[in-house]
C-alpha cells in the first residue's frame, strides 16, 4: 500500500512541476524581451540579427507543437531515468530488470514514433504551405 502511495505522490508532483513550467513559459513568452525591448532591438540593429515577429496561425500551431514535444522529451529523459533506477537497484530481481528493460523499450519506441509523426506533419505542412503560396 505504501507503494502505491508513493508512486501516486511521485506522478502528481511530476506533474505539477512540470505543468509550472509551461504555465510560466507561456506567460514569459507573451511579455517576453521581442515585445518589451530589454535592448534586444539596438542589439540585432548592430549585428543584423532579426527578431522573428511571426503572429500567424502556422507559427503559433508551430510553437504548440514545439512545446507538446518538449515535454515528450523530458518525459523520455525521466522515464530512462527511472528505468535506470529500476534496473541499479533490482539486487538480483529478475522481474524487476525485466520491467525496467520493458520500460526502457516501450520509451524508446514511444519516442520514435512521436519523432516520425512530426517529421511526417513537418513534411506535409511544408508541402501544403509551399503549394499555397506559390
Amino acid at each position: 500500500m505504501n507503494y502505491i502511495k508513493n508512486k501516486i505522490l511521485f506522478f502528481l508532483t511530476f506533474i505539477v512541476i512540470f505543468s509550472g513550467f509551461f504555465i510560466f513559459s507561456q506567460s514569459f513568452s507573451l511579455a517576453g524581451p521581442v515585445e518589451t525591448g530589454y535592448g534586444l532591438n539596438k542589439t540585432t540593429s548592430i549585428t543584423g540579427i532579426a527578431i522573428p515577429k511571426e503572429k500567424n496561425i502556422p507559427a503559433k500551431i508551430g510553437a504548440i507543437i514545439g512545446a507538446v514535444l518538449s515535454f515528450v522529451g523530458i518525459l523520455f529523459f525521466v522515464l530512462i531515468i527511472y528505468a535506470g533506477f529500476l534496473w541499479m537497484t533490482a539486487r538480483g530481481n529478475e522481474e524487476q530488470v525485466k520491467k525496467a528493460i520493458e520500460l526502457i523499450t516501450q520509451a524508446a519506441i514511444g519516442l520514435a514514433i512521436i519523432s516520425s509523426a512530426y517529421l511526417v506533419t513537418k513534411f506535409i505542412g511544408e508541402t501544403l504551405f509551399t503549394m499555397t503560396k506559390g
